[in-house]
């Protein structure tokens, strides 16, 4: 008999078949505060990464993008001035609770023109070959469990010439910075969630899986490997997070 495969979820190891269940659970319970408590977690300073990302990302009018676990909708608001009239952006997220959060909140600021909002899984992209000009990925690559088969299917739905960017958390260069860091998000952060979310372990576990995810080096060499050409990274907040970003030719 063969064995399960195993994962991880945090520092757990589970069986792969199970992860992204429990993963959805947590998005699930943290749906309604998420917002909020990114502005706790981060002291506010997630606008400005995300601000950034955007800024930097090359969209131009017109274009079709397809933001990835984009269920609360910050990235897409952003990208929808750039994109233009003539544009479109697809927001995908595999957790339905936060898609609902997501369009509601843009729907309550008019924003619905050149959005589409769909539930998919990034392992397995409900697109043809080469519908996007741009895919975009926010704080949820680390979530995936086969972050591979993600990679490929972001390549795969890219135009030739189109380009992929991740901004996730990533491997703090700051040797200083490294055990305060580690005391936020592993003291202050669950404390933060008790309070305010109500849900202590959904946040330890986000601190969990932030720690799982491949560093800059790995991810770059991961994205390299399902296709990408010119991959490079930009740290930001001392590698706090980092931006990826990667060509299909």
């Amino acid at each position: 008999m063969s064995e399960t495969p195993i994962t991880h979820f945090g520092y757990r190891d589970v069986p792969e078949a199970d992860k992204a269940k429990l993963v959805g659970e947590v998005f699930t319970s943290v749906a309604r505060k998420y917002d909020v408590m990114n502005d706790l977690m981060s002291l506010g300073v997630h606008r400005l990464w995300k601000r950034y990302f955007v800024g930097t990302s090359g969209v131009r009018e017109g274009d079709a993008v397809l933001d990835l676990a984009g269920g609360t909708g910050d990235i897409a608001a952003l990208l929808l001035p750039k994109v233009g009239a003539k544009g479109r952006v697809v927001v995908g997220d595999i957790n339905g609770d936060m898609l609902r959060v997501g369009r509601d909140r843009l729907l309550d600021r008019g924003l619905v023109r050149g959005l589409d909002w769909s539930q998919m899984d990034a392992e397995a992209l409900p697109f043809p070959d080469r519908s996007f000009d741009c895919v975009t990925m926010a704080f949820g690559l680390r979530n995936v469990t086969h972050k591979d088969k993600a990679l490929a299917e972001i390549h795969r739905v890219l135009k030739i010439g189109g380009r992929a960017l991740v901004l996730e958390f990533s491997a703090v260069k700051s040797e200083l910075l490294k055990p305060l860091y580690d005391f936020h998000s592993f003291q202050v952060l669950p404390r933060i969630g008790a309070l305010v979310a109500g849900d202590k372990a959904s946040y330890r576990y986000l601190a969990e899986s932030i720690r799982k995810h491949p560093d800059q080096d790995t991810l770059k060499a991961m994205m390299e490997t399902a296709g990408f050409a010119r991959v490079d990274v930009r740290n930001l907040s001392a590698g706090i997070v980092a931006i990826h970003r990667g060509y299909r030719v």
